[in-house]
């Protein structure tokens, strides 16, 4: 079983900027899509933004511009820049380990920007 654990969420003032970092237990191969998706109150999730382990990256629309995600290949990490946050970017950010066998989520972080 994958572990996913996320970090870094917190509250932010609207401009502001955070950055989450996600670490999985299995190595990030050239199989593999890691991802970062969010969750507000009575909303459905959505992407924010995803890489591969070659790099290539995929974003939100909402988000771009403005979120970056990169990996750390040798650390099994994944890291999301959040630059210029807004109070819509309100949620629980949580990411996702993909494989040709399946999908592994983490727990989630609480992310809340304030006017």
């Amino acid at each position: 079983q994958v572990q996913v654990e996320e970090s870094g969420g917190g509250l932010v003032q609207a401009g502001g900027s955070l950055r989450l970092s996600c670490v999985v237990s299995k190595s990030i191969h050239s199989m593999t899509v890691m991802g970062w998706y969010r969750q507000a109150p009575g909303t459905q999730r959505e992407l924010v933004g995803a890489i591969t382990a070659s790099g290539i990256t995929r974003y939100g629309d909402s988000v771009k511009g403005r979120f970056t995600i990169s990996r750390v290949l040798a650390k099994n990490m994944v890291n999301l820049q959040m630059n210029n946050l807004r109070p819509e970017d309100t949620a629980t950010y949580v990411c996702k380990f993909t494989t040709p066998w399946g999908d592994s989520w983490g727990q989630g972080t609480q992310v809340t920007v304030s006017p």
